[in-house]
Parts: C-alpha cells; sequence; structure tokens
C-alpha cells in the first residue's frame, strides 16, 4: 500500500515505546530519542490510513451539522440537570465547575472532583452533554479508559462509540465555525 503524503509532528521524549496520535485529526509521533519517524510511518501505515479515513469520514459529515448558540443561563440549566442526573446515577459527587478553551479536549475532572467544561461544549447538542458528563464523572470511579471503564459507560450509553464518532464530528464543525 501506498501511503500518500502525510504531514506529521515529531516530539522527541524520554520513554521506551513510540505512540501515534491523531488527538485533533493531526498525526502526532511522540517517539523516544534516537527513533527514525520515517521508520514509525512505515510500519504503522496501515492504521495510519485507517484513522485518516475515519477522520475524512467525519469531516465531511461535519458539513452537515448543526451548532447551538446557547445563553449562560440556558446552559447552566442544562448542566445541573445532567450532572444531578449522573451523580446520581453514578453514585459520585463533584466539587465545582469551571468553564475553559482547551484545545483537544471536551471537559477534564481533577482528582479534587472539580469538573472542568470546555466552552466549545455550549455548541453540542443536549443528548452530546449529556455524554460528556456522564463519561467525565465515571472517571471518579474509574480512572483510566481500561475495560472496566468502559463497562461503566455502557451500562447507561450502549452507544457509546457512536456517541464518540459524533463527538469528532462536532470537533470539526466547531473548528470550521471560526
Amino acid at each position: 500500500m501506498e501511503l500518500p503524503e502525510i504531514p506529521y509532528e515529531v516530539s522527541f521524549r524520554n520513554i521506551k515505546f513510540p505512540r501515534l496520535e491523531f488527538s485533533t485529526g493531526k498525526l502526532l509521533l511522540i517517539l523516544p530519542f534516537g527513533y527514525s519517524p520515517e521508520v514509525i510511518v512505515e510500519k504503522y501505515k496501515n492504521w495510519i490510513m485507517k484513522k485518516l479515513g475515519f477522520i475524512n469520514e467525519c469531516l465531511k459529515e461535519s458539513y452537515q451539522k448543526e451548532l447551538y448558540q446557547r445563553k449562560k443561563d440556558e446552559i447552566d440549566e442544562i448542566l445541573n440537570k445532567l450532572i444531578k442526573d449522573a451523580s446520581d446515577d453514578l453514585g459520585v459527587r463533584i466539587n465545582g465547575i469551571f468553564w475553559r478553551n482547551m484545545k483537544t479536549k471536551w471537559a477534564s475532572i481533577s482528582s479534587k472532583k472539580n469538573l472542568t467544561l470546555n466552552t466549545k461544549i455550549q455548541k453540542l447538542p443536549i443528548f452530546l452533554i449529556k455524554y460528556i458528563i456522564y463519561h467525565e464523572l465515571a472517571h471518579l470511579l474509574e480512572k483510566k479508559h481500561n475495560e472496566n471503564f468502559w463497562k461503566i459507560i455502557q451500562r447507561k450509553f450502549q452507544n457509546y462509540k457512536e456517541l464518540e464518532k459524533e463527538l469528532f464530528i462536532y470537533w470539526f464543525a466547531i473548528q470550521k465555525e471560526k
């Protein structure tokens, strides 16, 4: 298989094993010192091509997505209900809610149980905001994205893989809005 010219960035770090990421639609090679980027790209070309196909599909779908414009009191009301519902369902509590403009994530939760939301979340349909909230609060039960974590998610969202794809599509839709 001939690999098309793929722009990528390389970050050399003091690590043992190479990692490839497409976190925002761009290929990032995180490599141990001394590794050849060209050798890694060649070795993982099938995985790269599969991911590129997925990204291109999501990019196309992003043109049909409607972005929402919500006022602060409207999004606050939505979030309060969704956080209460997810907290009750999972049996967890958060300390506070914070807003930040994030470059690669929709949200995060700290070990101090503070929920940080990307300001872009306001533009999403409610069903995706609900999923993001549940996903983050589930991290209070299981920190890593391991098998146990996805079992927790699947109890409420059996279609979580489709929701993850929708979030990726909306990420592109929001980026194009700028």
